[in-house]
């Protein structure tokens, strides 16, 4: 395990959830916090590490979060936290476009090694995804000459205006927060379990509504994730991302993969694209890049990065040295410890377990996913009508019993498990038996 701090990978529920120190704390949280901000599970933590987190009641709970794939080497994992002390050791910001450093440009040097792509490529960074994404958009802009951003139903790429405006769900991510920014237009998605008809037909669909409503000359960029993440980790059906991926190329249209929550070994491959056997012209990342430090990057066809003319791209925290520094530390973890297999291993057992659950309970649609990104969409019993309530139910009983799970989907239904690539098989083994006792309850 990479994790830095010595922490018992258990679980361990020794107070109700929260516990009387987390309830103090949180109520100084309402005093002092914006209410705006929502809350997954009601503790405050005092360390974390593997595949648990314990809060400052000393519950130790099992992570099925990571952070939202954030954390997917694990909490403080060793090679981060050498890599991090040594460079606060020695600076902490210079601001890359006055004093460059090495850091930033060896985790450029990584992600063009990495991200899928036969062809030079070049890589700038930023401090999040939702930065990623507005900086990709620019590029194709700039690179085009031309305005139109394609986007898809269920997407989810951020909260700035641009991003939320390329966002497809209303609540909470957007309502009351217009007017957005314009020349933004929505395809329909294949979407296997909700989707009528091949998806050839959704194809067909998007290129004819793209030619005809928007005009493919007027495109400077497709943008879609691999996997839809916020939007219930919605698996393509083969063929629909490499026929958008062609369409693209065959109109100068700039493609841009979203793989902020898909990358670093997430799926089992180092990102998601490599499912699809094609490459994007430009890939956002951030997430699971830096081990839990504030960091995001653009990386892409050479040609493409480098149409921007200068000081056209930057910001003064992106790519800051200590992010840098844990970037490096991250890769270096997901290769020396092989954590893309072990993400394979992870998915696996997931699957296995939910599948088994599902023929159990009627109440589970589907059961989706790729590698350690799993899903399960919740129905009212022999229909496909959204269970928002028995989803809520689930991870009430979870969080009660010291197991963290998220929540997704459009129609609020989809429970996803992102579990820290490190966790143990008995963390994980016990982590689904607990799921499956909740499923029992409801």
């Amino acid at each position: 395990m990479s994790s830095g701090l010595d922490i018992p990978q258990e679980r361990r529920v020794i107070t109700a959830i929260p516990g009387p120190k987390s309830e103090a704390l949180i109520k100084r949280r309402a005093e002092a916090v914006s209410a705006s901000l929502g809350m997954a599970i009601p503790v405050v933590v005092e360390k974390a590490g593997g595949g648990v987190i314990v809060d400052i009641d000393g519950n130790s709970i099992i992570d099925m979060g990571a952070g939202i794939a954030v954390v997917n080497v694990g909490n403080s994992a060793k090679r981060v936290v050498e890599n991090v002390v040594k460079q606060v050791q020695a600076f902490t910001h210079t601001c890359f476009m006055i004093a460059p450093y090495s850091g930033y440009i060896e985790v450029c040097e990584a992600l063009n090694r990495l991200i899928p792509g036969d062809f030079k490529k070049k890589s700038i960074l930023q401090n999040s995804g939702a930065e990623a994404l507005e900086n990709a958009v620019k590029i194709a802009r700039a690179y085009t000459k031309r305005q139109a951003v394609v986007v898809f139903e269920h997407g989810y790429h951020g909260r700035t205006n641009l991003t939320m405006g390329m966002t497809a769900k209303n609540m909470p991510y957007k309502e009351g927060f217009g007017p957005f920014a314009g020349e933004i237009y929505r395809m329909p998605m294949a979407y296997p379990f909700r989707s009528e008809g091949d998806v050839n037909a959704v194809l067909e669909t998007v290129i004819h509504k793209i030619e005809k409503e928007v005009g493919a000359k007027n495109v400077a960029a497709i943008v879609i994730e691999p996997i839809q993440g916020e939007g219930g980790f919605i698996v393509p059906p083969k063929g629909f991302i490499p026929g958008l991926v062609k369409f693209a190329k065959d109109n100068g249209i700039v493609f841009v993969a979203d793989e902020v929550q898909t990358g670093f070994a997430r799926t089992g491959k180092m990102f998601a694209m490599e499912h699809e056997g094609v490459a994007a012209d430009l890939t956002t990342t951030a997430k699971g890049i830096a081990g839990g430090f504030p960091l995001a990057g653009v990386t892409g066809r050479a040609e493409i990065m480098d149409s921007v003319h200068i000081s056209g791209l930057g910001g003064t925290y992106g790519g800051n040295p200590v992010a840098c520094a844990a970037a490096l530390g991250a890769i270096a973890t997901i290769e020396e410890e092989n954590l893309i297999q072990r993400a394979n291993e992870i998915g696996e057992k997931i699957s296995d377990s939910l599948h088994s659950l599902q023929k159990k309970y009627p109440v589970i649609g589907e059961v989706r996913g790729r590698g350690a990104m799993q899903a399960i969409e919740l129905v009212v019993p022999g229909s496909k009508e959204p269970n928002s309530d028995a989803m809520s139910k689930v991870i009430k009983y979870c969080q009660q019993n010291g197991l963290l799970i998220l929540s997704a989907g459009t129609y609020s239904n989809v429970i996803r498990l992102l579990p820290p690539l490190v966790m143990p098989d008995h963390l994980l083994d016990e982590a689904l038996s607990i799921l499956e006792q909740a499923f029992a309850t409801i």
